[in-house]
C-alpha cells in the first residue's frame, strides 16, 4: 500500500511514547522499505474465470474471419479451444506457482515475465494444434507466440489496474476511520464516562481510555493488504467496550465466536463500521435500546461472519433498513470483492424484524490443514480410547455366597 503509507505510524509498547522515527517514518528523506510488492496476482478464482473468458472472446471474434455460417464458426472455436484453453490454464498455473519468485524482480522484470510466459504459451497453443493436426502444414509459431505475448500484456495490466484499486479503497476506509474516531460527540461521551468513572471505578476508567487509544493507534498503523478476523474481532469488542461503558443496560452485546475462523483473512478496518453502523442506527435512536450479535461460524469451505441488532419501533413500523448513506455498507463490499473477488460474499438487509449483515470469507489453505490436524488427532485420541478399553481386563463378577 504505496499510498497508504503517509497514514502509517508503528504501535508504541502500552505504557511508552513513540519515537520521532516511529511517528513519521517517510520523512526526513527515509526511503520506503525494502522488498517489493507483486505486479499482478494470478492465484483468485474470479482472476482464472475472467482471463478463461477473456482468451474464448478473442478466440471467437478471430474465428468469425474465416467462417462463412454459424456453424464453420462454432466449429473453429471449438477447435482453436482446443489449444487455447490449456494455454491459458497453463499461463495461469505458472504465474501463480512463480508468485513468490516474481515477487523478487522489479516491476519492469515482473512485466516481462508475464509477457515471457504469454509468448510462451502461445507457441504452447500452436504445438496442441500442431499434435491434433488442426494446423497448417507449417505451423505459425512466430504469430502464436506474439498473439500470447499481446494478450498476457492486456491481462497483466487489468490485473495491475486491479491490484492498484486496492489502494485508494483502503485509504478511504483508513481516512473514514480516523474521522469517525474523532467525531467530536463520540470523543466528548467517551472523555465524559472516564471521568465520571474516575473516582467510583479508577480501574474501569483506565481500561475505558486505553481502549480508546487502540482505537485511534488501529486506525493510524499501516495494517497492510489484510488482517486477521481475530484482529478485527478484537477492535470491534474494544469499540463495543466504550458504547457499553456509554449506554450501560440499553446496548445487550452477545458474541458467538467459533475459534476455528481466527485465521481467515479480510481487509483491515472491515467490522468495526458495521458494529459502528449497528450502534449508531440499531442502539442509538431506540428508548430502550437494543440488542447486538456478532457471530463467527465455519461452514465447511467458508466462513462465515454475521452482525445482527434490532431495529428501533419506528423503523420497524415502516418495514424499512435503517435510513443512511450507505457510505460503509458500500465501502466493505469493494474492499471484500478487491481481496476475495467472487470467493467474499456481502449481504445487508431487514430479515424477521432485525437487521443483519452477513459475510462470507474463503477458508485459507492452513486453515483447511489445521482443521484436518485437528480432525485426525481427536480421531486418533478416539481410536486410542477404545483400545485401552477393549485391552482393559473385564471387571470380577460378585460371587455369591453359599448358601448353607
Amino acid at each position: 500500500m504505496q499510498n497508504t503509507q503517509i497514514l502509517s505510524t508503528l504501535p508504541p509498547e502500552r505504557g511508552q511514547t513513540p519515537s520521532s522515527e516511529q511517528a513519521q517514518p517517510w520523512s526526513r528523506g527515509s526511503k520506503a522499505p525494502a522488498g517489493r510488492a507483486l505486479v499482478f496476482d494470478a492465484c483468485q478464482l474470479g482472476v482464472v474465470l475472467r482471463a478463461v473468458l477473456f482468451v474464448e472472446t478473442v478466440v471467437g471474434v478471430g474465428a468469425m474471419f474465416g467462417a462463412d455460417n454459424f456453424y464453420q464458426w462454432l466449429a473453429t472455436v471449438a477447435l482453436l479451444t482446443g489449444g487455447a484453453l490449456p494455454a491459458t490454464l497453463a499461463w495461469l498455473g505458472t504465474a501463480c506457482s512463480l508468485k513468490t519468485v516474481l515477487q523478487r524482480l522489479s516491476t519492469a522484470q515482473q512485466y516481462a515475465a508475464g509477457v515471457l510466459l504469454g509468448a510462451i504459451a502461445g507457441a504452447y497453443a500452436c504445438a496442441m494444434l500442431k499434435l491434433a493436426s488442426v494446423a497448417p502444414p507449417s505451423p505459425p509459431w512466430l504469430a502464436s507466440a506474439a498473439c500470447g505475448a499481446l494478450l498476457s500484456a492486456m491481462l497483466v495490466t487489468a490485473l495491475v489496474l486491479r491490484a492498484r484499486g486496492r489502494t485508494p479503497a483502503a485509504t478511504t476506509a483508513r481516512l473514514t476511520e480516523l474521522q469517525s474516531r474523532i467525531r467530536p460527540h463520540f470523543l466528548f461521551n467517551t472523555l465524559n464516562s472516564a471521568i465520571a468513572l474516575v473516582r467510583a471505578e479508577p480501574a474501569k476508567a483506565e481500561s475505558l481510555l486505553e481502549d480508546l487509544s487502540d482505537l485511534f493507534r488501529h486506525a493510524l498503523v499501516e495494517q497492510g493488504e489484510s488482517v486477521t478476523l481475530a484482529e478485527e474481532i478484537t477492535l470491534a469488542q474494544r469499540y463495543l467496550a466504550i458504547e457499553e461503558v456509554r449506554f450501560g443496560h440499553r446496548l445487550q452485546v452477545q458474541w458467538n465466536l467459533d475459534p476455528r475462523t481466527d485465521a481467515a483473512r479480510l481487509p483491515p478496518l472491515l467490522l468495526q463500521p458495521l458494529v459502528e453502523n449497528a450502534v449508531k442506527h440499531g442502539v442509538e435512536p431506540s428508548p430502550r435500546g437494543g440488542k447486538l450479535r456478532v457471530m463467527t461460524e465455519l461452514r465447511g469451505s467458508r466462513v462465515v461472519v454475521r452482525i445482527t441488532n434490532t431495529l428501533p419501533p419506528s423503523h420497524i413500523k415502516n418495514d424499512g433498513a435503517p435510513r443512511g448513506h450507505g457510505i460503509a455498507l458500500a465501502n466493505v463490499r469493494a474492499r471484500l470483492a478487491l481481496l476475495h473477488d467472487v470467493q467474499g460474499e456481502f449481504t445487508a438487509g431487514v430479515q424477521d424484524g432485525l437487521y443483519q449483515v452477513r459475510i462470507t470469507l474463503p477458508v485459507e489453505g492452513h486453515m483447511r490443514r489445521a482443521d484436518k490436524n485437528k480432525s485426525a488427532r481427536r480421531a486418533s485420541a478416539q481410536r486410542r480410547s477404545t483400545g485401552r478399553r477393549a485391552n482393559s481386563p473385564a471387571p470380577a463378577s460378585p460371587t455369591r455366597p453359599e448358601s448353607k
